[in-house]
């Protein structure tokens, strides 16, 4: 058993908090002041403050990480400075906004107190008593984590199959089971020791194959399309990587970690979840949606396939993501539960169901790789 730094974050509350708070809407008019004074002292010290200016800084550091990592991932089309610097501050475009948003809220907002990390000491490791276990809680484990090993399951094999894409150019062969039996050892381990599971990461696997990789933009019909011609296939970058990560639990923790404002954080998932959208079929029909026809852009399933079937196969994807939502952001935690098996239910709508909206002539164009079909 030893002693850790435990991270406690909910974003959501920020604004629950700070500008909808019960401070925000009560007054001390509210309170009985027939109480006695020491239930009086009490009753207005349970008041939540209002801190408005609070969200609102939290909004502008959000916002504003956003749109410098994605303005300077997208550096690399700028015609200033040299093709190196541009190289360079695209690829740390998220770690400098970060740490220019996280000066910005030093100096500018110095007196605006914000969200921030809440750290405490917490158990790392607590080995279970295994005499203490019973057959029913064994039946009872494997009931819970069977959605889980699904989910993980599924969640491996996607991002092994967007990494191995042929658009990546990759070269080494992929180890789909041998990944999954290192992941089975690892989370054993981890349930005997009492921490939580591990399992392939979505959506920074696919960002680091494209920091390794050379990129060439060529023009097809007008619009900009970039072409991954080499990635330089090594383990090493990723071992550092980890490695680090494990550091900075050591360096990093609670201080100076704690000076990055919690809105600054948020901005940062928010950018790693934007740039996963982009190159995605799915968002690029979305936007179909309310395109004007003569404006669409040179894709293949665009000239096989009517554009009243591209619409009706889109809006089955956009019902279908509405559902996993749903279930993923309900406040019933018993029904989060059973996400991967609604996730793992798709598989056979897309082929049972689907079909019957979307001929398999036009599913089998919209299924090839748009990349691929209209660079090479």
């Amino acid at each position: 058993m030893t002693n850790a730094v435990k991270i406690d974050i909910d974003p959501m509350l920020e604004f629950q908090k700070n500008y909808f708070g019960p401070g925000c809407n009560n007054s001390f008019a509210s309170i009985n002041v027939s109480a006695a004074s020491d239930n009086l002292l009490e009753s207005i010290g349970s008041l939540s403050l209002c801190r408005r200016d609070s969200s609102l800084v939290f909004l502008i550091l959000m916002l504003g990480t956003v749109w410098l990592g994605i303005y300077l991932h997208n550096f690399r089309r700028s015609p200033l400075f040299d093709a190196d610097k541009r190289e360079f501050l695209s690829d740390y475009s998220l770690a400098i906004s970060v740490l220019i948003f996280t000066l910005v809220k030093s100096f500018a907002f110095s007196e605006i107190r914000v969200e921030e990390f809440n750290f405490y000491n917490d158990t790392l490791i607590t080995a279970p008593n295994m005499k203490s276990v019973t057959v029913a809680n064994v039946f009872a484990a494997m009931g819970l984590g069977f959605p889980l090993s699904l989910l993980f399951f599924m969640d491996l094999n996607i991002t092994s199959g967007i990494i191995n894409s042929s658009t990546n150019n990759l070269k080494k062969g992929p180890a789909y089971h041998f990944d999954l039996l290192v992941l089975a050892f690892i989370n054993l381990m981890l349930s005997i020791m009492g921490l939580p599971w591990v399992h392939g990461g979505l959506p920074h696997s696919p960002m680091h194959v494209r920091a390794l990789a050379e990129v060439e933009q060529r023009v097809d019909q007008g619009r900009i399309h970039e072409k991954i011609t080499r990635v330089r296939e090594t383990r090493t970058a990723a071992l550092l990587s980890h490695l680090l990560i494990a550091l900075s639990f050591f360096l990093l923790l609670p201080i100076p970690i704690q000076m990055i404002p919690l809105g600054v954080l948020d901005g940062l998932f928010l950018y790693m979840s934007l740039i996963g959208t982009k190159n995605n079929q799915l968002f690029e029909r979305i936007a179909l949606l309310v395109t004007e026809q003569a404006a669409y852009p040179p894709a293949h399933y665009i000239r096989r396939v009517p554009q009243r079937k591209i619409h009706i196969f889109t809006i089955t994807q956009v019902l279908q993501l509405a559902i996993l939502c749903t279930v993923s952001f309900s406040p019933f935690k018993y029904l989060k539960l059973i996400f991967p098996i609604i996730t793992f239910g798709l598989v056979p709508f897309r082929w049972f169901v689907v079909p019957k909206f979307v001929e398999k002539k036009y599913l089998e164009a919209l299924d090839i790789n748009l990349e691929k079909t209209t660079m090479q």
